[in-house]
């Protein structure tokens, strides 16, 4: 079966839900996943609840406990997301894995953690067979030749600007 790649961007909220909705519908037909975070160091409910599917999907964060701020620990961001980048390299060229999501990835390039080039070379890199998921704000226009689907959430209206802060089991 022929891979595509899929992106999931846009300043709405299920970005990286609907990209473990996929690896657990995968997991369902013996399918394995690998989930690789940017930007993320936080515990996270999804974190928790995949161990239920160890067998089956791989998640593994690259991240510091606090959120990315540019500006703020730009070196030990870039290392990280350096470090991501790796493994997902790694993981496109190896045949175990079904599906590859590079969580935030999109994210990592916008604040130039990573470089164009290197997001254009990871699709490049993926095995013919494999789906790798992008997922991100701000999906630059020039790697819209290089994706297969392209999926925008749209913030309409959120919580958020009411000052409800990240609320555990919903939001992380």
């Amino acid at each position: 079966m022929k891979g595509f790649v899929q992106c999931y961007t846009g300043n709405g909220k299920g970005k990286t839900t609907a990209s473990i909705g996929l690896a657990i519908r995968a997991a369902g037909w013996g399918r394995h996943s690998i989930i690789i975070q940017f930007l993320k160091g936080q515990k996270s409910g999804e974190q928790i609840a995949l161990k239920q599917f160890n067998d089956l999907i791989t998640i593994v964060t690259y991240g510091s406990k606090n959120f990315y701020i540019p500006g703020n620990n730009d070196t030990e961001y870039k290392a990280l997301a350096h470090k991501a980048y790796s493994h997902c390299m790694e993981a496109c060229g190896d045949s175990s894995y079904d599906i590859i999501i590079c969580d935030e990835i999109l994210t990592a390039l916008h604040f130039k953690l990573l470089t164009l080039k290197e997001t254009i070379g990871l699709i490049q890199t993926k095995l013919p067979e494999t789906e790798l998921i992008l997922t991100g704000r701000y999906l630059p226009k020039k790697l819209y030749p290089y994706c297969d689907l392209i999926t925008e959430m749209k913030e309409i209206k959120h919580y958020y600007t009411q000052g409800v802060p990240a609320r555990k089991g919903i939001e992380f």
